[in-house]
């Protein structure tokens, strides 16, 4: 069943039809080598958040890296646009738990 392009498939019972979610999995952003967790409370209820950008992993190595860092952190956290958000404000010992695991590591932002 060949489409138009300008028209988007929603729903077919087609079982050889490509839908938009069998896409191939988004590169890392390639940065450079630096690891930086900053603090943002914007828009989030004046609740901080550690935001830790510039790891090059792929986003089932993130998910591994967040999990663990949750666990040894005793908060949450999740994993948007290969960046990892961690629910708390302890940046030093995010920090360190990352130098432990051979990242280069800085402190941005306040």
């Amino acid at each position: 069943m060949d489409l138009p392009k300008d028209i988007r498939l929603v729903y077919s019972t087609d079982k050889d039809t490509t839908l938009d979610s069998e896409q191939p999995e988004a590169s890392p952003p390639q940065g450079d080598g630096i690891v930086r967790i900053t603090r943002q409370t914007k828009g989030r209820k004046g609740k901080g958040v550690s935001i830790i950008d510039g790891l090059a992993l792929k986003q089932d190595a993130l998910k591994k890296l967040c999990s663990e860092l949750k666990k040894k952190c005793g908060c949450g956290g999740t994993v948007v646009d290969f960046c990892i958000e961690l629910q708390t404000q302890d940046r030093e010992k995010v920090k360190i738990l990352l130098e432990k695991k051979g990242f280069s590591v800085k402190l941005a932002g306040g």
